[in-house]
């Protein structure tokens, strides 16, 4: 039983267990701990997104690293992605991301990345808890110059930038198009903006003034309307939003019609396969991914292999097998021949790359792939809920699985981050997939918990 990791880090209330300095400063003893069984002396990159209480849970990762003899490398805001390209690029034997993704400022989480830029397995998360709550390191404390030193990297966002350039197909340029950025106040503000100015697009800025409180507030990629309705208003060719960490991507067409993962995923896919990039002509995703999706694989001669839900899953899976191209609908891509993690901006970047190399708007490119429509709702829990005590909930899915048949899909999961259950209904008559969504979701709402 996981006692502090969730499906992406540790996740919750800033200053409210499991989210305090206290468990902060812990996580950093044994991080430092773990890398500190390699010789020679050893290095930590600290990044983190805008919230408020980063400051706080920035210095006692810091110290807890130092107080274990290794050295911490602090970046400062970067976006998720940039920490695990700094984390390699340095050499450094690990990286931590201080950030909540998508969630809102009063919650923060701890994500780590290994020195080769991928996230940690379970197996080391649960080393990581062993050492925690088991006391192992109560004793070991260096002194004297064995004790560890932090310093600021004030370059870091400069090298990040040079690397999404260098993505970019070096005989191409955004000359000439009009972007909507959102960056959620997050993350990426001071990043992605330059990336694509420099590239030579016209960009129209949203979501660049963070404050420490207003991050995913009515922005970014949780709240695409606002890019949506920037486009139109600006007659911009397309509209990107990033999230609070910046490694997912939303995205809309020159109309305003908002694209979701699975579209950019379809169309991405698509150019790999035109260049016999795609490694075993094959997309890794997630089984919230529309079914249209895996039909538009199909079509173009590929096929899609299907995880659970979270974008390491999706890197094991690639990793694994050898395939290089994956990601989610919420908006992760990965682009493994470039990055090791999900990344919004290169995303973007590969996008656009597309838009200019085949001169069609986004919305052309789109038509790729048909969704089926998909009603997906959050129900709030006050608590743990184990589904299978709840009266006729299974027999209830089977029997919608059955009228359903081969033309749709019904998920239900805890989500890894939030006390929320996800479901997911999916099939081609909507109104009976909104129906039978709203019926499982209030028998969830109706259940006490365990």
């Amino acid at each position: 039983m996981r006692k502090l990791f969730g499906t992406d880090g540790i996740r919750g209330v800033a200053n409210i267990y499991p989210m305090t300095t206290e468990i902060a400063m812990q996580v950093g003893r044994a991080i430092a701990f773990i890398v500190k069984s390699r010789n020679g002396r050893h290095r930590i990159v600290i990044g983190k997104d805008t919230r408020l209480s980063g400051y706080m849970l920035e210095n006692a990762l810091a110290a807890g690293i130092c107080s274990m003899g290794v050295d911490v490398l602090l970046v400062g805001p970067l976006p998720t992605p940039g920490i695990a390209f700094i984390t390699t690029s340095m050499r450094a034997d690990a990286g931590v991301v201080i950030s909540a993704s998508h969630n809102p400022f009063q919650d923060n989480g701890i994500k780590i990345f290994s020195h080769d830029g991928f996230k940690l397995p379970d197996k080391l998360e649960a080393d990581i808890e062993d050492l925690i709550f088991s006391q192992k390191m109560a004793t070991l404390r260096p002194v004297a110059e064995e004790v560890g030193r932090a310093k600021r990297i004030d370059d870091a966002k400069g090298r990040y930038i040079v690397f999404l350039k260098n993505i970019f197909p070096k005989k191409q340029s955004l000359d000439g198009m009009h972007i909507v950025l959102d960056c959620a106040n997050g993350a990426t503000y001071g990043v992605a903006p330059h990336v694509f100015e420099e590239l030579g697009a016209k960009v129209t800025t949203l979501g660049v003034n963070p404050d420490g409180k207003n991050i995913n507030c009515k922005c970014g990629a949780l709240h695409p309307e606002l890019m949506a309705a920037k486009v139109k208003e600006t007659g911009a060719d397309v509209g990107l939003a990033l999230d609070g960490d910046g490694d997912r991507l939303i995205v809309c067409d020159e109309k305003g019609q908002v694209v979701g993962g699975d579209h950019i995923m379809a169309v991405c896919a698509r150019d790999l396969m035109k260049r016999r990039k795609l490694k075993k002509k094959t997309l890794v995703t997630t089984v919230m991914s529309n079914m249209g999706l895996e039909i538009a694989m199909e079509k173009m001669g590929g096929k899609m292999v299907r995880t659970q839900v979270g974008d390491r899953y999706v890197v094991e899976e690639m990793r694994k097998k050898g395939y290089s191209f994956g990601g989610e609908q919420s908006g992760h891509l990965v682009f493994l021949d470039y990055i090791t993690t999900g990344d919004g901006n290169l995303a973007a970047l590969r996008l656009l790359g597309i838009m200019r190399q085949r001169e069609k708007s986004l919305s052309e490119l789109v038509k790729i792939m048909e969704s089926y429509p998909q009603v997906l709702k959050n129900v709030r829990t006050a608590g743990k809920i184990d589904l299978d005590l709840v009266p006729d909930f299974q027999k209830t899915v089977t029997k919608m699985e059955k009228k359903l048949g081969k033309k749709g899909r019904i998920l239900v999961r805890p989500s890894g981050t939030e006390p929320v259950i996800r479901v997911m209904v999916e099939g081609e008559d909507e109104k009976m997939i909104q129906t039978m969504a709203d019926e499982l979701g209030e028998m969830i709402a109706r259940a006490k918990p365990v």
